[in-house]
């Protein structure tokens, strides 16, 4: 294990993480066993499942803090600590959603044209 004997984040709000790599690994695999509920070729459990995956590997190949953070380039552990949490309650949330699932009434015509209005200008 690695001591780290940082006293802040520097962040208002975001304390210093006593064991970032064990929490690292619990809320990587607590959102591959929830995208692993998804179907294989659903594009949020693809995608979500390869950075999960690539930041999990990066945890395991660098016991040193500063050389994670630099391996991930998205923040401090802390940070990476925030965002595995926030991704953690959006797969769940996913996994209620199943937005793989067709739709239950066909789209609206023009409900995927961009840009989303044409928007006239006034008659003088």
């Amino acid at each position: 294990n690695t001591i780290f004997t940082s006293q802040s984040t520097g962040l208002t709000g975001l304390a210093v993480a006593s064991n970032p790599h064990h929490t690292l690994c619990a809320l990587y695999g607590k959102i591959l066993r929830a995208v692993a509920k998804m179907p294989q070729d659903a594009a949020y459990r693809k995608t979500t499942e390869q950075l999960v995956k690539q930041r999990a590997e990066a945890v395991a190949q660098n016991k040193d803090v500063n050389d994670l953070e630099k391996a991930v380039g998205c923040g401090q552990v802390e940070e990476l600590i925030v965002q595995a949490e926030n991704e953690l309650i959006l797969a769940r949330k996913m996994l209620g959603w199943k937005p793989w699932e067709k739709l239950v009434q066909p789209a609206p015509a023009k409900q995927w044209d961009w840009p989303p209005a044409q928007i006239m200008e006034p008659r003088v």
